[in-house]
């Protein structure tokens, strides 16, 4: 979810001293902040205090992270917190029952966040992600639900195998003079790829600089640099347009974009809608699945007795023909990995309805943050705050784990998310095993936790070794 996104480059842009009036400046200047009708005295979290109450709680959002100040109220104020967020009346779930009704409920389909910041992106009405214009959101989601399953996900696993090979083979290309691969540009181009080719189906052009995923996330209220990445894509889109009116017959199972783009010659969709659509299913999702799989690796490399398990569970199969399902151990891995470390941990809803959560009232309008990553580390799991497959030896209550969450505004694309990491996992896994410089761990690279959980990039903490496997594997 996106929150303050102007607001976050003030803070990366501006020195510390200056970032801090500024921010009380815009703060104060804030009338929403005057306004003491809605405040809930009776709820846990910080006291008003005549408005500075709400200028310390959004202060603390946008100096340390959405995530971070999540888990900071939480911790110290219980699972069910008031806060204030841009001079708005914010509540903070982290119990399972809550987070569950919430995520089930029709009531809470929208999302909030802030305009400015979803405009700057093209993200104010537009695409699947944010976009909290209901009837349209429902319209987008049915071409994302029909390409993210039936046909879509059936060719999955060879898009995913072939196009993990072919980065693969050119390893060397991406080898610096140490014998070190940055191993998040690697799996962001192998995702890219695959999102392509599922999808899109154009030929990137010969400079993929401007198509590369972190853009998404490294220049956060930066409207140039989007409006970049949003015309390379309106290219791309157009090369497509060109493929359909140039070709004497349609494929049968007509791509994500061919879709869209029908969709828009009926007039049910606008050219935005489109580009937006098609940005977020190639390349802004496929990021995140990116940073999940480094995740992975970094914490695989920490239980070396994971990876032994899982070469093991995988050597000597096919994996174009292999049941996906058969592979326990490597999914109570991907599990535990996105349990323990997850690269989105917490969304946000708003109450579109009055309602009840707990003995609550929730008047309609009310922003809810649900700190899902919290709540997988403090209920239900035998061992919550170890990295360990104990955790899911048994069957998880669906309600006591949410990685893609559930209900009406579930991820729509988390089954095809779970073949993906699998088939990319045990098509790199079999060939090579993987080594972070020495001392490298997820504990000791730095990380953010804002709109994400992300490493921060340098060439020391994304570098790994390949270290080709002896396998029979196919």
């Amino acid at each position: 979810d996106l929150l303050t996104v102007m607001a976050t480059s003030i803070v990366d842009d501006t020195p510390v001293s200056g970032t801090l009036l500024l921010l009380l400046l815009l703060c104060i200047l804030n009338p929403a902040l005057t306004c003491v009708s809605t405040v809930r005295t009776s709820m846990a979290g910080p006291f008003f205090w005549a408005g500075l109450g709400p200028i310390l709680s959004y202060s603390r959002f946008i100096w340390s992270g959405i995530g971070t100040a999540c888990n900071y109220y939480n911790k110290r104020y219980g699972s069910m917190v008031r806060v204030w967020i841009n001079g708005e009346e914010t509540l903070i779930l982290s119990k399972s029952s809550a987070v569950y009704h919430v995520l089930k409920s029709a009531h809470y389909i929208a999302r909030f966040a802030s305009k400015q910041g979803l405009q700057c992106i093209g993200m104010d009405g537009r695409g699947i992600i944010f976009n909290s214009d209901i009837p349209l959101w429902k319209k987008v989601r049915t071409y994302f639900a029909k390409a993210l399953t039936g046909p879509g996900l059936q060719r999955t696993v060879g898009i995913c195998v072939s196009a993990t090979d072919r980065h693969l083979e050119r390893l060397q290309e991406m080898t610096d003079p140490t014998g070190h691969v940055d191993v998040l540009n690697l799996l962001r181009c192998i995702v890219v790829d695959i999102s392509n080719k599922l999808f899109l189906r154009v030929p990137f052009p010969s400079s993929e600089k401007h198509l590369k995923p972190y853009l998404f996330k490294n220049t956060v209220g930066q409207k140039s640099i989007y409006k970049e990445l949003q015309d390379v894509m309106e290219s791309l889109i157009e090369t497509k347009r060109r493929i359909i009116s140039e070709s004497e017959t349609l494929d049968d199972d007509l791509d994500f974009t061919s879709e869209l783009i029908f969709a828009q010659n009926h007039g049910e969709l606008s050219a935005d809608d489109v580009r937006q659509c098609v940005l977020e299913m190639v390349i802004a999702a496929p990021d995140t699945l990116s940073i999940s799989l480094f995740f992975m690796l970094m914490l695989l490399k920490q239980n070396p007795e994971m990876e032994i398990r899982i070469v093991e569970e995988i050597s000597e199969k096919d994996v174009m023909t292999v049941d996906f399902q058969n592979f326990r151990v490597l999914e109570s891995f991907i599990n535990e990995s996105m349990r323990f470390h997850p690269v989105v941990d917490f969304t946000m809803r708003k109450a579109l309805e009055d309602d009840v959560i707990d003995g609550t009232k929730i008047s309609k309008g009310t922003n809810i943050i649900l700190n899902i990553g919290l709540m997988h580390k403090t209920e239900f799991f035998p061992k919550p705050n170890e990295f360990s497959l104990e955790n899911f030896d048994k069957t998880v209550p669906s309600r006591f784990f949410q990685p893609f969450g559930c209900g009406p505004r579930s991820c729509v694309g988390k089954h095809i998310a779970m073949m993906m990491m699998k088939a990319v996992l045990v098509t790199l896994l079999s060939r090579y095993s993987v080594c972070p410089r020495h001392g490298n761990t997820l504990s000791s690279i730095r990380q953010t936790n804002n709109l994400s959980q992300q490493p921060v990039e340098d060439e020391q903490s994304l570098a790994m070794r390949f270290i080709p496997r002896q396998m029979t594997t196919t």
